[in-house]
């Protein structure tokens, strides 16, 4: 008999090529919560992206063995409840990286010689808004991360490289050897992180500690010509608080990938401030990582599936279960 597996959400095709004929695949006809109850009877395996894969989705499981999310972060899926029920749940960190990274630097290039101001004033034939001389070099500033896990790590690289920047950071789970390694200096107080980079980049996933940990007071820390970047989770930032600081201009400018609510709705005051550089959830959607995250993912499930173990497991607890 075929393994039957879900996918939440559509994902590159070459991720379903991985699925061989012992598989039964299909793509739920909606990602909502009670389309997925429903779908996933029978169900071995699940791909999902960013829907929200639930206690009560895994509660109407009744066959199902593993969780592969077809990307990095999984604030998106009841973890506790996977493994209650022992069911393993996968992501593919190395698979966006290099996207994520990218995307990073370009935004923070962006802001520093405001390419979209800069753009909007030319097309509408200002031609003197080059004498405002309001663009900065990034030449020896100070980049601030937030997390140095593998898209961190990979930011301060090619900011030293590209920017010749200075890197400070906070991880409480990284040593300061590992961090000197990659040229970037560990403080173990977060605020001043805050008070001494002309950049901070968030890149830390969304759980109780980190949720709105860029507040009103960390930001009123910062200096008013730095820059804010969030590519990683929309509830790190508190958004009212960020919009009332690039307003009044506590800081210069910021940059989003992603927002507490997604999309963001139509009135979020953030979407009508020109010192915004905004885009939706995209950093690591490039033709390249889609087909690293949709292959990786797919083969996470024919791992389980096939009684292997994977690579990438988010609840080893599961694992050593089963031993």
């Amino acid at each position: 008999m075929k393994k039957k597996v879900l996918i939440v959400q559509p994902i590159h095709e070459s991720g379903l090529k991985v699925f061989d004929d012992r598989f039964e695949v299909r793509v739920a006809p909606d990602p909502s919560v009670e389309t997925v109850k429903r779908e996933i009877k029978g169900v071995e395996g699940v791909i999902v992206r960013t829907a929200p894969f639930t206690r009560e989705i895994i509660a109407a499981a009744d066959s199902l063995k593993v969780i592969a999310r077809h990307g990095v972060g999984v604030d998106n899926i009841d973890i506790q409840a996977a493994t209650e029920r022992g069911i393993l749940v996968l992501n593919t960190p190395d698979a966006n990286a290099v996207s994520v990274a990218e995307h990073t630097l370009t935004a923070i290039g962006a802001l520093a010689k405001r390419v979209l101001p800069m753009d909007r004033a030319t097309r509408r034939g200002d031609w003197e808004v080059r004498n405002e001389y309001k663009a900065v070099d990034l030449d020896g500033k100070v980049l601030g991360l937030i997390g140095i896990g593998r898209i961190g790590t990979l930011v301060a690289r090619k900011a030293i490289a590209a920017f010749n920047m200075q890197v400070i950071a906070y991880d409480p789970y990284v040593r300061p050897e590992v961090a000197a390694r990659n040229s970037i200096t560990l403080y173990h107080e977060l605020d001043r992180v805050f008070r001494e980079a002309d950049v901070v980049s968030i890149h830390t996933p969304l759980t109780a500690e980190t949720r709105g940990l860029v507040n009103e007071a960390r930001l009123a820390l910062m200096k008013p010509s730095a820059f804010l970047v969030n590519f990683s989770r929309g509830g790190v930032v508190d958004e009212e608080a960020l919009y009332y600081a690039l307003k009044e201009g506590l800081i210069a400018g910021a940059a989003l990938d992603v927002f507490a609510d997604e999309p963001p709705r139509h009135d979020n005051p953030l979407l009508q401030l020109d010192n915004v550089l905004l885009s939706p959830h995209s950093a690591a959607l490039t033709e390249e990582c889609v087909v690293r995250m949709a292959t990786g993912a797919a083969r996470g499930v024919v791992d389980v599936l096939t009684g292997k173990r994977p690579q990438f497991v988010v609840n080893p607890e599961v694992l050593k279960n089963e031993v």
